[in-house]
């Protein structure tokens, strides 16, 4: 019989992906002007790869791939979804609205587990994903005002779309928590040809220029766009979903904190709040798990 997952640890496992999400801004800058798609392309067939080769030592786990078709559609419906909606919003509608909008998937994990068996969705974990909310409001606007023009719908509706799609792929993967993590390889690789069929249609072609950017999306694939997803995937099955939804909106705060350390960002008023209130948030989300 198979031991059973400490939810704490799987937790914190899931929550390493929000650390090395924290460092895709800073890592997509770096790669040059390879177009979006392009650079999911890349990206995933790295973190796709370097998922595989464990099948050289274990070529056994090459058949945890057979699994049911439901499985594959959440799955790379939720990889390659998400990110062909958000490129999609990005060039439909002014980023910062646009952005603010699909950064609701960790407000609308919270709120979506309250639907799976056995979970049970408290008012601390409801009031700490509004606070990382508010916090994440704080970091894309920089403390200004924003404006929703009815001319840019068609493009937030596809950041909501984006939003609705990791958060829903995130609470399904939990409906099918003995499915193992090593499928995660699998999405990454059919999510890799999908958005290189999606350059070659909608994009033109532009290489890395320089070693740096070349290891920038090296970085990219084994980090954020490619460990990042099997803990996450981890995480969501058998960690506190709740608490990792809320914990989520730390990614767009360490981003800011990583481009203000490397230079590319200023430190503002509007930062140290968001940081006040995306911290007190995730700790109060997640009260229950830490003050035993």
């Amino acid at each position: 019989m198979p031991r059973k997952s400490n939810p704490t640890t799987a937790t914190i496992i899931g929550s390493i992906a929000v650390l090395l999400w924290s460092l895709l801004a800073l890592f997509t800058a770096a790669s040059g002007s390879v177009p979006p798609f392009q650079l999911a392309a890349m990206t995933f067939a790295i973190g796709g790869l370097a998922g595989a080769s464990i099948w050289i030592f274990r070529p056994r786990r090459i058949a945890l791939l057979r699994q049911p078709p439901v499985v594959w559609l959440i799955g790379v419906g939720g990889l390659f979804g998400y990110h062909f909606f958000y490129f999609s919003a990005l060039r439909a509608a002014p980023p910062v609205e646009a952005g603010l909008i699909a950064y609701l998937w960790p407000l609308l994990i919270v709120v979506f587990s309250a639907l799976l068996p056995g979970e049970k969705l408290k008012l601390h974990h409801l009031i700490g994903a509004l606070a990382g909310a508010g916090g994440a409001f704080l970091i894309v606007t920089g403390g200004n005002s924003v404006s929703i023009d009815p001319q840019y719908s068609n493009g937030y509706l596809m950041a909501l779309v984006c939003a609705l799609i990791w958060s829903g792929y995130s609470v399904l993967s939990r409906r099918f928590r003995e499915v193992p993590t090593d499928v995660v390889t699998g999405f990454c690789l059919a999510t890799a040809v999908l958005s290189g069929i999606a350059h070659l249609a909608l994009e033109q072609t532009i290489w890395p220029q320089h070693v740096s950017e070349w290891l920038a999306v090296l970085g990219l694939g084994l980090g954020p766009v490619g460990l990042a997803f099997y803990v996450w995937d981890y995480g969501v099955k058998k960690g506190n979903i709740q608490v990792l939804g809320a914990a989520s909106y730390a990614a767009p705060l360490l981003s800011t904190l990583v481009l203000v350390l490397f230079g590319f960002a200023p430190l503002t008023w509007a930062l140290g709040l968001a940081c006040l209130l995306i911290t007190g948030g995730a700790v109060f989300a997640a009260k229950d798990m830490i003050f035993r």
